[in-house]
């Protein structure tokens, strides 16, 4: 397998880069407001939330590589449309979360956050698996997140 490395390093800095735009909304109010609010006991430790995002969007970002190898954007545009959709709304998680502090409609988002996330593996099964295969770390995760930030909202307002 030859390796288009510029191709590997765009998708990989896309990734990236909306995690650093969304972790802009995030780290500003990990010490003063969400140290304030109601958690519920299976809350990870706040350490643990940048390594687990950071492999995350490393393992995106190689999926979406594969699918771009698959071929050109052109020939794939609806998986990478759904995919750029589904990272658009994890940034928004974000602001709506921590930036706007609010809960509740972050719980709403998330839901169509994950249902992006699922349409994004069943869009990229069709034309590589590997690439499905990478994502279902990110469901699960988001899963884990949506019960989280449903847990948060319950116990808060």
């Amino acid at each position: 397998m030859n390796i288009d490395w510029s191709k590997l390093l765009v998708s990989l800095i896309a990734c990236q880069l909306a995690g650093f735009v969304g972790a802009i909304f995030t780290t500003s109010n990990i010490a003063t407001w969400y140290a304030t609010i109601n958690k519920p006991t299976f809350t990870p430790p706040n350490w643990l939330f940048a390594p687990a995002w950071t492999t995350l969007f490393i393992l995106m970002g190689i999926a979406l590589y594969l699918i771009w190898e698959k071929g050109s954007w052109k020939k794939n545009i609806k998986p990478i449309a759904v995919f750029k959709v589904q990272l658009i709304l994890n940034i928004v998680w974000s602001v709506l979360f921590f930036g706007i502090q609010n809960p509740f409609a972050a719980f709403i988002e998330i839901i169509f956050l994950w249902i992006t996330i699922l349409a994004t593996i069943i869009l990229f099964y069709k034309i590589d698996k590997r690439a499905a295969y990478l994502m279902i770390p990110y469901i699960v995760w988001v899963t884990f997140a949506a019960l989280l930030n449903y847990s948060v909202w319950i116990l808060n307002f």
